[in-house]
């Protein structure tokens, strides 16, 4: 999204960097999870904090891939939409045919259900972007009104 790093290295280098400190958040928490489990609160605290910290490196990283002034809700709904697609079209289809051939039969099922979640995430996102664009309409109109009213009255005063 980022011109700036666009075709570059650096932009392949900072969505691996994304990947991997998203990849430990979500890895500390199931091992906080699993500490806790075990009866180690103070384990598990730790990795909830150090989960904590991967967040906001993630988020580093997304702030220049992804810099707010060239974002808006459109855009980040669309982008939403595009990756839950494809999930259940690309990513999870061919995860399950690999599962498949290693007969792998617990992962063909996680790959099948993350394939039907990603089908209600992108229905979920689609669903509040038609809201927003009728939002936007009715305001588009209202707004209309409004200013050709106010024309009229700066008419009128000509």
């Amino acid at each position: 999204m980022s011109l700036k790093f666009e075709g570059t290295k650096t932009k392949k280098n900072l969505e691996a960097a994304f990947a991997g400190e998203s990849m430990a958040n979500r890895k500390y928490l199931y091992f906080a999870q699993l500490a806790r489990e075990f009866g180690d609160e103070e384990v598990a605290k730790a990795f909830e904090e150090t989960a904590a910290q991967e967040t906001q490196h993630a988020f580093s990283h997304l702030r220049l891939l992804y810099p707010k002034e060239q974002m808006s809700i459109t855009k980040i709904l669309e982008m939403a939409i595009a990756g839950e697609r494809h999930e259940h079209l690309v990513m999870y289809p061919g995860f399950e045919q690999d599962a498949l051939l290693e007969n792998n039969q617990s992962a063909v099922l996680e790959f099948k259900e993350q394939g039907k979640e990603s089908v209600e995430h992108e229905a979920y996102f689609k669903n509040i972007m038609e809201k927003a664009s009728k939002k936007f309409k009715a305001l588009t109109s209202v707004e209309k009104i409004h200013a050709d009213h106010y024309e009229s009255i700066l008419n009128k005063r000509k």
